[in-house]
């Protein structure tokens, strides 16, 4: 494998751990730490919209990089492929 490609897999791999983490630690802060229907204009509800806000952010770049994931692997995944069957050989 071409250094240039591990380098770009090092990067992805970090990168989605990192975005994993955050999207987990926003997740469980608005689902166990902050409280659901305070009031309006209460500073609690504010964060709590922010970090949905986030954390649907995090979601969408999350997706984005476990793409360019399986694109760096895609070789391997169609050799998974062939030998499972559920790919042509022949494509």
């Amino acid at each position: 494998m071409a250094l240039q490609k591990k380098m770009k897999l090092w990067v992805v791999n970090v990168v989605s751990f990192i975005v994993f983490v955050l999207l987990s630690v926003t997740g469980l802060i608005n689902w166990l730490v902050l409280p659901r229907g305070v009031g309006r204009g209460s500073w609690l509800m504010e964060i709590r919209h922010l970090l949905i806000d986030v954390h649907t952010f995090l979601a969408v770049v999350f997706i984005l990089v476990i793409g360019a994931h399986l694109w760096l692997h895609a070789a391997y995944v169609k050799a998974n492929l062939n030998l499972s069957g559920w790919r042509n050989k022949k494509e």
